[in-house]
């Protein structure tokens, strides 16, 4: 798998000497400050609000925003310390009244507004607008789920999120108690470097990874790269299989799905929920790792500004704590937990009552 080959002959107990979340940090926020301009140079965002202090429904209606891009623009400019809510609406901070509020004498608009041209302004400026996803990376053509059925580009982007998911697979495995659980089942689980990382950290442990085509392929070849290929403990087998369409595989005591719901709207989200709920053993626990905001929802940064790639380029963004709880608990769920793990990750563990 192209840029991953030396990976697949690391021992995936072995811990980095070193943290890489401030390497992380700006390949994840690269879109953040694109909707910072586009809201401050193409919206007014500020300079409004300070005169029609809302809620985010008002704000959508006044300004002609689509709710999750304007969801996310809340959650970043609130991390940012830029707005903040009061008495149920949002309003400006004295930070953003005194530098991003039109006749301040102190106004940055117009520093801002020499980079309101660029490419990836313009399309934050069309998601804020219509909802839509822009192409990933600024690719010309394809969506991103679209783009992941061409064999090139799931080899490419598998392998990216396969090279973040050493270090996050390792960081999972050591926060989470899987003592005496003897099945998992990674939902599209990508390379399988969270599935590989988990049963070598856990013995007893074995995984099953559910993928659909061409990713499958990717996987598999990956997976025996690692040497973990296989049925049994400490193996790792492969199962193609779309995760919308087809039966997810039962008999597992463990669920994991790993940056995956991010890349989905709240609707797409619960469904999954659900279907892992329905598929996993009773007493089963289900891990739901990725980027996830605080429960208030105004940071932290890193996560809000990571938000914004999602918002940009998939269906999603990052859910807070407190709505995947929430979500889980209506679905069935019990005892849902937040754990951190590393680089702006955590993990939410929650169990599937046995009766």
């Amino acid at each position: 798998m192209p840029g991953c080959q030396h990976a697949a002959m690391l021992d995936l107990t072995a811990i980095a000497g070193t943290d890489p979340t401030t390497v992380y940090r700006p390949r994840d926020g690269i879109y953040a400050t694109d909707l910072l301009i586009a809201g401050l140079c193409h919206f007014d965002v500020f300079t409004w609000l300070d005169g029609h202090p809302v809620d985010l429904a008002g704000l959508c209606l006044g300004l002609g925003l689509a709710t999750r891009p304007a969801d996310v623009m809340v959650t970043l400019f609130s991390a940012m310390n830029l707005i903040e809510p009061h008495a149920g609406r949002l309003r400006c901070t004295a930070l953003a009244r005194e530098h991003l509020v039109a006749g301040s004498p102190y106004f940055l608009g117009p520093y801002y507004a020499s980079l309101k041209e660029r490419t990836a302004v313009k399309e934050m400026v069309e998601v804020l607008r219509t909802g839509k996803p822009a192409n990933w990376g600024s690719r010309k053509e394809g969506s991103w789920a679209t783009a992941m059925l061409d064999p090139a580009f799931a080899d490419q982007f598998t392998a990216a999120m396969d090279c973040r998911g050493v270090h996050l697979g390792g960081a999972i495995a050591r926060a989470v108690d899987l003592g005496g659980r003897r099945r998992l089942l990674d939902i599209a689980g990508g390379s399988g470097v969270y599935a590989c990382s988990l049963v070598a950290h856990h013995p007893g442990l074995e995984a099953t990874v559910l993928e659909r085509p061409p990713v499958d392929a990717v996987c598999r070849r990956a997976v025996t790269a690692r040497g973990f290929l296989g049925t049994g403990p400490g193996r790792v087998a492969v199962v193609a299989g779309d995760m919308f369409r087809d039966p997810w595989p039962t008999g597992h005591d463990v669920h994991l799905l790993s940056n995956v719901l991010h890349d989905w709207d709240e609707p797409t989200v619960r469904g999954l929920l659900a279907a892992a709920f329905a598929a996993l053993a009773p007493g089963g626990l289900l891990l739901v790792h990725g980027a996830h905001l605080d429960a208030d929802k105004r940071g932290p940064l890193p996560v809000a500004a990571y938000s914004v790639m999602l918002m940009h380029g998939c269906e999603g963004r990052c859910y807070s704590q407190g709505e995947l709880a929430e979500w889980m608990h209506a679905i069935g769920f019990r005892d849902a937990r937040c754990t951190p793990t590393a680089a702006d990750r955590s993990v939410i563990c929650a169990h599937k009552p046995i009766g």
